[in-house]
């Protein structure tokens, strides 16, 4: 019986329960998402690849330019717009001081 409570002693604590590997996995130069460490010592489609993704990614921060460009425009435009208004406003505000003093 004594034996039986030992086994059952040692099953449910925690030292008993851990793994036995105590090295943590890493990963190594060209395993999946280990960045490379320079392109000078890859093979052609490693550097086919990294010319293509650098072409991706100035693509992609051109297309930002050229949206932000164009809602620049399109504020200049709107600001222009509002300052004539203020200026036919301001124009007949002139206006009607100019008659209630006659």
């Amino acid at each position: 019986m004594l034996r039986t409570q030992v086994v059952k002693l040692a099953r449910a604590t925690p030292a008993v329960r851990r793994s036995f590997s105590v090295a943590s996995f890493r990963a190594s130069e060209g395993d999946t998402g280990a960045p490379r460490s320079s392109m000078t010592h890859g093979d052609s489609w490693q550097k086919r690849e990294q010319a293509s993704e650098t072409k991706y990614i100035r693509d992609k921060e051109m297309e930002a330019l050229k949206r932000l460009k164009e809602r620049l425009a399109d504020q200049r435009a709107h600001l222009e717009e509002l300052e004539k208004h203020i200026n036919t406003l301001e124009s007949e505000r002139v206006d009607l001081d100019e008659r209630s003093k006659k």
